[in-house]
Parts: structure tokens; C-alpha cells; sequence
């Protein structure tokens, strides 16, 4: 018969099942080794305590406490709740394009161009407050034209609003100056 015939016929391996034997049988000795390992403590010439689990001479053998094993309670896990996801922030980004920061404008005439960049753009049903020297303004576009803007230092700062008048992003405030020419101050 050729070599490993017992496999097809179902036979098993005498060699082979030895070696399972081993294998447990050497498992065995070492779990009951552990069950039983034994201590022992000795004081040496200098006065030093040791312990091993190997005898030495003059050392006394010492009774181990049982090991503390704990039992952990097994827990289910709590199921999800689905949760909605977080909402995605209307706006990333809101600034006062136009007029720069501490710009300073001549001859204006009282008329300003106020730019303001939104990212995403502005959405349906949504305005923008414009804060102007503290007056609140309020408009349907981003791209703004004032009047009665003279001569002096401006502040400004813009909002985001929704339908219902709810704050969605505001920009940081600037300030610009206007500059007017006279007979008297030439440019």
C-alpha cells in the first residue's frame, strides 16, 4: 500500500495520535504544576529577605493564599440609538470683502459699496444684517450700497439671518475711515 493510505480509508495514525497524547499530557503537567507551586524564604547573611520557588539551604517553606480570581459580569451591549446626524453648519465662512479693514476712502461722496463674502453664497430665504456704526440694516443680497456715509472713522459688521431672524454666522467687525478733500486740506 502506498504511503498515507490510511487517510482514504479512514483509518487513523497510531504516531499521529501519540503526539496528541504528548501534547495534553505535557498541558496536564504544567497546569497542575501551577496548581501546586511551592515558596520558600530565607534571610541571608546580610540580613536580606529573599523568596524563590527553587529550595535553598536554611529556607523555609511558606504557604501560598489561594490566587483572588474575579468573575466578570458579562454585559450586553446597549443596541445604537440611531441618532441623526449632526447638522452640517449652513455657512463656513462669512467676512466683509469691501471695504478693507482700516481703509481709508476719499471723495466718496456719501455713497459706499459694501461687499460681503459668504461661503457657501447666501441661501434662499436668508439676509443679511449689516451692522453700521451699530445701526442694524437689513438686506436681501450680499452686495450693498449705503448712502450717508461722511467723512470720519466707520465701523461694520455683518450676520447671516434665517427666516425666522436665527443668527447663522457672523463676521468679524472692521473699521474704515472716510476722507473728504476741502479748499482748506488739499490730498
Amino acid at each position: 500500500m502506498p504511503p498515507g493510505h490510511w487517510q482514504e480509508s479512514g483509518y487513523h495514525c497510531y504516531a499521529e495520535s501519540m503526539e496528541y497524547r504528548r501534547i495534553i499530557a505535557l498541558l496536564l503537567v504544567l497546569v497542575s504544576a501551577q496548581a501546586f507551586a511551592q515558596a520558600y524564604r530565607w534571610v541571608d547573611e546580610n540580613g536580606v529577605v529573599h523568596y524563590s520557588d527553587r529550595p535553598q539551604p536554611g529556607a523555609e517553606e511558606i504557604v501560598l493564599p489561594e490566587s483572588n480570581t474575579v468573575r466578570m459580569r458579562t454585559v450586553a451591549p446597549r443596541p445604537r440609538q440611531s441618532e441623526p446626524p449632526p447638522e452640517k453648519p449652513d455657512y463656513e465662512s462669512i467676512a466683509i470683502a469691501s471695504p478693507a479693514a482700516e481703509d481709508t476712502l476719499w471723495n466718496i461722496g456719501g455713497n459706499l459699496t459694501v461687499n460681503v463674502a459668504v461661503q457657501p453664497g447666501l441661501q434662499q430665504g436668508h439676509r443679511v444684517r449689516l451692522y453700521v456704526d451699530g445701526r442694524e440694516r437689513i438686506f436681501e443680497t450680499t452686495t450693498i450700497e449705503l448712502t450717508e456715509i461722511y467723512r470720519g472713522a466707520h465701523n461694520l459688521q455683518a450676520e447671516i439671518i434665517d427666516e425666522s431672524g436665527q443668527l447663522k454666522i457672523r463676521s468679524e467687525p472692521i473699521r474704515f475711515y472716510v476722507q473728504q478733500t476741502s479748499v482748506l486740506t488739499p490730498p
